[in-house]
């Protein structure tokens, strides 16, 4: 995909890595809408963002229709969409025993189902065109077991899953979908974690999960990245996640 000119969905993007893989794709010369729940913190976010290469859309990830009337601005305003990547999720941070049914179900439908909403609304929007690309940022969470965030794995397990499925799928209608796997990524994310492993000093930066993206989604249309692991240097403690 040529990265000038390009029109990208993100979600999640008002932080963290969404916000710098926005500022990324911007700096390439792409087009970018930027979906997130957060208005207060999505309208400050686009703040300093070129205008001209940027717009705002508050959906939520839970609400299909959301996600359809943010494709739809992204369309009507600069045409067809290039890529969609699938970026928002959260945890709880809870032993097993203290989960209530509504963390349950919040984690369920924001890193899962809201994942599986995004993706058949881009796949929808590329089938017609014959090409596109779908990035699903997951989490190296989906590779092993970690204490006080067993139900988070279990969603990340769930979305890894439905992404291999979906890559096959996807393949015959000309569509490349690529799963990313960070570690432990420096964005707030870890700081009401019961346990953490790792100080946050030694954790991945955003921009450089945002780098990773962006050199999946600059891949020859002919070319697919199906999965990829990024892992800080610093990264010891993953012993189970090798297959």
């Amino acid at each position: 995909m040529t990265l000038s000119g390009s029109v990208t969905l993100v979600t999640g993007a008002a932080r963290g890595i969404g916000l710098a893989l926005t500022g990324r794709l911007c700096r390439e010369g792409g087009r970018v809408l930027m979906a997130d729940a957060d208005a207060a913190a999505l309208e400050e976010a686009a703040t300093g963002l070129p205008s001209d290469r940027v717009a705002i859309a508050v959906a939520d990830v839970r609400f299909l229709a959301q996600l359809e009337a943010a494709a739809g601005a992204a369309t009507a305003r600069w045409g067809p969409l290039d890529a969609w990547v699938n970026n928002a999720g959260l945890a709880r941070h809870r032993r097993v025993t203290d989960y209530t049914e509504d963390d349950l179900d919040l984690m369920t439908d924001v890193n899962l189902k809201g994942a599986v909403f995004g993706c058949q609304v881009a796949l929808r929007h590329f089938a017609a065109a014959g090409r596109g690309r779908i990035v699903n940022v997951i989490s190296t969470a989906a590779l092993r077991g970690i204490p006080t965030e067993s139900f988070y794995c279990a969603t990340k397990w769930g979305l890894r899953g439905f992404t291999q499925a979906l890559a096959e799928e996807a393949a015959p209608l000309g569509v490349a979908v690529t799963a990313i796997l960070p570690g432990g990524v420096d964005t707030g994310f870890w700081d009401a974690a019961v346990d953490r492993e790792m100080p946050v000093g030694d954790f991945l930066t955003p921009a450089q999960v945002a780098d990773a993206i962006v050199a999946v989604l600059a891949q020859d249309d002919a070319c697919v990245t199906r999965e990829l692991v990024l892992r800080s240097l610093k990264d010891r403690d993953f012993a189970g996640d090798r297959e």
